[in-house]
């Protein structure tokens, strides 16, 4: 067992009714990170409301790894508060954003943290340039996905492809630079990604696998998320025309000369 004092890692999981799920979700993430890895990593799964056993069986996981925490949440509910809810707890360097479907990969995970030693801020998985793998990822929302990623591109001027998609990776100062966050739905996922794209950070986007489900329905409803992806999308529009000065100052930051000043301290000796 991985003693551990402060995690290297902090995987945030929002669960909702995912019974059949968040256990081997656990299982696998841990037995590479910890088990393989003695990567010092805590996962925290976010009971968001659930009327099935998804929280008993995150306490099965307890057992075996001390360093599993469960928060349980009060109503209402949504994957945005429960994401926030997460952050708050969080207590890892890197900070990864993990879905309980199991359709990410660890090994994923593995790269993300990697990829952030190099000297990146933020990792943006891409389920949707080469390298990638994706399987029974719906057609219909296939189709919405690319041309909201396409539209993202225009206006945003970047290369990113797929800044809707949740799984991404956070140093812990971008998150508490760019929050406290507000969205309270899926659309969170939008707002916390280009909020680090429109502050300035170092961001390395990488190809990712995913897999649809095999048990249970998916709790995204596209036709209730698109008004709240469009207002997240024109406030964080606005705000990166208003903020353009400001990013710039920032990248100057290291240029800062100043020094503290002491009005009555002595002069030094020539």
């Amino acid at each position: 067992m991985l003693k551990m004092t402060s995690p290297q890692l902090s995987i945030v999981i929002p669960a909702y009714n995912e019974e059949a799920n968040i256990g081997p979700c656990v299982r696998e993430l841990l037995e590479l990170l910890i088990d393989q890895e003695a990567i010092q990593t805590e996962v925290i799964v976010v009971n968001d409301n659930s009327h099935d056993d998804t929280e008993a069986e995150v306490l099965k996981l307890t057992e075996r790894w001390p360093t599993v925490r469960l928060v349980r949440r009060q109503p209402p509910g949504g994957f945005g508060r429960a994401l926030r809810t997460g952050l708050r707890f969080a207590r890892g360097e890197v900070i990864v954003i993990y879905m309980a479907d199991r359709s990410d990969h660890p090994q994923d995970v593995l790269r993300y943290f990697r990829t952030i030693h190099e000297g990146y801020d933020c990792v943006f998985g891409s389920r949707f340039v080469a390298g990638s793998e994706v399987k029974r990822y719906p057609k219909i929302k296939l189709v919405v996905n690319r041309v909201v990623n396409k539209s993202i591109q225009w206006m945003f001027w970047t290369d990113m492809n797929d800044l809707t998609n949740a799984f991404k990776a956070y140093r812990r100062e971008v998150i508490e630079h760019c929050g406290p966050y507000r969205a309270c739905h899926f659309n969170i996922t939008l707002e916390m990604s280009l909020s680090a794209l429109i502050s300035g950070y170092q961001i390395r986007e990488v190809p990712i696998n995913w897999e649809g489900r095999t048990w249970g329905s998916s709790n995204l409803r596209m036709r209730e998320m698109g008004r709240r992806y469009l207002c997240t999308l024109m406030m964080l529009f606005f705000q990166r025309i208003l903020m353009s000065d400001d990013v710039q100052a920032e990248r100057l930051r290291s240029l800062d000369t100043a020094t503290e000043v002491f009005p009555n301290s002595p002069t030094a000796p020539n």
